[in-house]
């Protein structure tokens, strides 16, 4: 009877050795996807730095950096006033404009456009390139360039003078990634003549004042040091 026990006794022993061994086999492998053993210590230490991060260091960016996004900035509603409707699409525009580039002022921004429309109709008459070259948009500069050389080579001469600029509205504002684009509705009265190299009058009438309307759109790099805006797109108005 002592020998069954003994006997019973050593299969029991060497099964548990099997399967301990199978066991520590199995549990003993990484299959890389295990989680690092868990430090209490080490884990908490980097819960600090991090939460700083993450609320103190992107306000200082974006207060030096980053402009804040439109819809976060305080506005009062009288912000446009005399120049767009509050909630307008073109108050939106001038919102992401000036949002962009805190410089930004409609009203000074109208009064600089009042005075660059006068230059360039006046220069475009002239033929003065150069003020041309400063005050439009590389693509409109060609085209005006253009018809003044084809005006030089016919011996044309033009004659313009303003009478009043009664109107600048803008029609138009928006934010273009960082391009700012602006149009502006001008409603003028001009005396304009154009005569051939004989003097002979071909277009319009030196005594007669003409009321004229154009829509221009004027553009801007809101990065860019250079605070001035240039014409981007003309078009008659009606």
């Amino acid at each position: 009877m002592r020998d069954v026990f003994d006997i019973y006794t050593i299969i029991f022993l060497a099964l548990a050795v099997f399967i301990f061994l199978r066991l520590r086999s199995v549990l003993g492998q990484r299959t890389g996807r295990e989680r690092p053993p868990y430090d209490p210590y080490s884990a908490r230490e980097p819960v600090r730095p991090a939460t700083d991060k993450i609320v103190t260091l992107p306000n200082r960016t974006a207060e030096t950096a980053v402009p804040k996004p439109a819809e976060t900035v305080e506005v009062s509603p009288e912000r446009w006033k005399g120049v767009a409707e509050p909630g307008s699409a073109i108050a939106v525009g001038l919102d992401a404009i000036a949002n962009a580039d805190t410089n930004f002022d409609a009203k000074h921004f109208l009064t600089g456009a009042r005075a660059a429309y006068e230059m360039i109709v006046n220069a475009y008459a002239e033929g003065d390139r150069r003020t041309l070259k400063n005050l439009l948009a590389r693509e409109v500069y060609d085209g005006f360039e253009s018809a003044i050389a084809e005006r030089e080579k016919r011996g044309e001469t033009v004659e313009s003078r303003f009478v009043s600029i009664d109107n600048a509205d803008i029609t138009a504002a928006e934010l273009r990634g960082r391009n700012a684009q602006v149009t502006v509705r001008f409603q003028s009265k001009l005396v304009s003549v154009t005569r051939d190299k004989d003097g002979n009058v071909i277009d319009g009438n030196a005594e007669r004042v003409t009321d004229i309307t154009d829509v221009w759109t004027f553009a801007r790099d809101v990065t860019s040091r250079d605070p001035n805006w240039k014409l981007l797109a003309t078009e008659a108005g009606q």
